[in-house]
C-alpha cells in the first residue's frame, strides 16, 4: 500500500510561500492502476517526486509498505562523466542488486551499441532515454511511477516499451501522472485529477475525465 495523508508542499519564491499540494489524499494498493489528470503546472510532477520519497512533504505523511520506482525513463540523475554501463552499476548498488546479469539486458533493450560504453555526457536526448528506461526495467518494483508518456524513438521501441511494462508487469501498482486522458484511460483502472493544488479522486475513470474537461481551463 502507498498512503498519502493531508500532504502539503510549499515552496518558498520571493512573494513568499507558494502552495502546490494541498491536503493530498491518496491510497494505491498492490496491483492497483491509478492515473492522475492535471493540465501542465498543476503540480503532477511535485506529487509523483512525493510518492517516490525524491522529495519530502512540507506537512502531512507519505507511507509506503511496498518498494516503488523513480519516475520510469527519468535520466536526470545519471552521472555524466560516468558510462552508460557504470551508471547501471552504480544504480545496482544503490538498490543493493546485482549487476552482472543484468547487463546482457541493458545491452538488448537499449539499443545502444558501444555507446554503454561511453561517457553519458556524450548521448543525445533519445540516448539517455533509452537507458533510464532499461535500467528502470531491471530494477524490480512494487510499484511503478509514470510522469508522462514514457516511451521513446521510434514507433517499434515504443511498442518495445509498451510490452515490456504494461504486459510483463501487468501485476504490478501503478501510478500514472498525466495531461492526456486518453494515456490514462488505456492504462488505468481508477483516476485522479489535479486541480489548484487538491486532489479529487474517482472510481470511475469517465466521471474523472468529465471532471478534467470541465476544470483543465482553471
Amino acid at each position: 500500500m502507498i498512503e498519502l495523508t493531508n500532504v502539503v508542499k510549499c515552496y518558498p519564491t520571493r512573494h513568499g510561500p507558494a502552495t502546490v499540494l494541498n491536503g493530498i489524499n491518496l491510497q494505491v494498493a498492490r496491483g492497483e492502476k491509478v492515473g492522475i489528470l492535471g493540465r501542465n503546472g498543476s503540480g503532477k510532477s511535485t506529487l509523483i517526486r512525493m510518492v517516490s520519497g525524491a522529495e519530502r512533504p512540507t506537512s502531512g505523511h507519505v507511507s509506503r509498505t511496498m518498494s516503488v520506482s523513480w519516475p520510469i525513463a527519468f535520466g536526470g540523475a545519471f552521472q555524466g562523466t560516468l558510462t552508460g554501463l557504470d551508471n547501471l552499476r552504480f544504480i545496482c548498488r544503490v538498490y543493493d542488486t546485482s549487476t552482472e546479469d543484468k547487463i546482457p539486458y541493458v545491452e538488448e533493450f537499449s539499443e545502444l551499441g558501444r555507446y554503454l560504453r561511453e561517457p553519458v555526457k556524450s548521448y543525445s536526448s533519445g540516448m539517455r532515454a533509452r537507458l533510464a528506461f532499461a535500467i528502470s526495467m531491471v530494477i524490480e518494483f512494487d510499484c511503478f511511477l509514470i510522469d508522462e508518456i514514457v516511451a521513446v524513438g521510434d514507433a517499434r521501441f515504443h511498442e518495445k516499451c509498451r510490452i515490456e511494462l504494461f504486459e510483463k508487469r501487468k501485476d504490478r501498482a501503478l501510478i500514472l501522472v498525466s495531461h492526456d486522458p486518453g494515456y490514462v484511460r488505456e492504462h488505468c483502472q481508477h483516476a485522479a485529477v489535479l486541480v489548484k493544488g487538491s486532489l479529487t479522486t474517482f472510481t470511475n475513470v469517465d466521471e474523472a475525465f468529465a471532471f478534467y474537461t470541465e476544470h483543465a481551463a482553471e
